[in-house]
């Protein structure tokens, strides 16, 4: 990768602005069009999502020149599953729409007060959870989540709450282990290294190829929730450490 103070530093901002002046304004157009037809099933609202999903990840490569690759597809069944992925990016929260089928996402109650953006989760069934609450939260969590794959939904989890930069582990929160162990739906434990091309906060998006590694499904069978979350935790977090270059 070439150094932000580098003789490419330029292009590289040109590249990126580029990015950013559709990024956004795709977002708002099509929370617009989803309110719209608001009417319309889960499925519908779905199919008109990945129509931006596409868009997003190709103008990414257009503008930026950052692809990904995929190893570890054959793991994605045709049952609904919890995938539990590493969050080190923006890029993940679109690229896991087009890897996994149909699904609904788990994320901080916060977010749905975000105008527009906000509203766009709530008419994707997303699963909003007041962290604060302990206990409470996992009981939500585990009935809206047993609710949305019995519905045929995949529900996506990042267990460690944040996005967590290259090179580190964040805590592993209990809750979607909780979740398949009362359910018996398995985890799909994810691993990726987008956090090293779009990195937290940053406008620049460097160009590159992002890995992402899919797990075997892990399967409840008669373990504690600890015991899927630690199992879950150690997949990931061994094959960040063959993926990650900035270490």
């Amino acid at each position: 990768m070439t150094a932000a103070n580098g003789p490419a530093y330029p292009l590289l901002w040109l590249r990126s602005l580029a990015f950013w002046v559709a990024f956004p304004v795709s977002i708002v157009i099509y929370v617009m069009v989803l309110l719209l037809l608001f009417p319309v099933s889960h499925a519908r609202r779905w199919a008109i999502v990945q129509t931006w999903v596409r868009f997003v990840l190709w103008w990414l490569q257009v503008t930026c020149r950052l692809s990904y690759e995929i190893q570890g597809t054959e793991h994605i069944g045709e049952q609904p599953a919890i995938v539990f992925s590493k969050h080190q990016s923006t890029w993940e929260t679109v690229a896991l729409q087009h890897i996994f089928p149909r699904q609904v996402w788990v994320a901080k109650r916060e977010l749905m007060s975000i105008p527009i953006f906000g509203w766009g989760l709530a008419l994707m069934k997303t699963i909003a959870i007041d962290r604060g609450s302990g206990r409470a939260a996992v009981a939500q969590l585990v009935a809206r989540g047993r609710e949305r794959m019995d519905e045929g939904n995949w529900v996506v989890i990042f267990p460690e709450g944040t996005r967590i930069p290259p090179g580190r582990k964040g805590r592993y929160r209990i809750g979607g282990a909780v979740l398949a162990e009362q359910t018996g739906y398995p985890i799909i434990p994810v691993a990726h290294n987008a956090g090293e091309y779009w990195p937290r906060r940053s406008f620049i998006k460097r160009p590159g190829v992002i890995q992402v590694r899919i797990g075997p499904p892990i399967r409840g069978d008669g373990k504690t929730a600890q015991q899927i979350l630690d199992e879950a935790a150690n997949w990931i977090e061994g094959q960040m450490v063959e993926i990650t270059t900035l270490k």
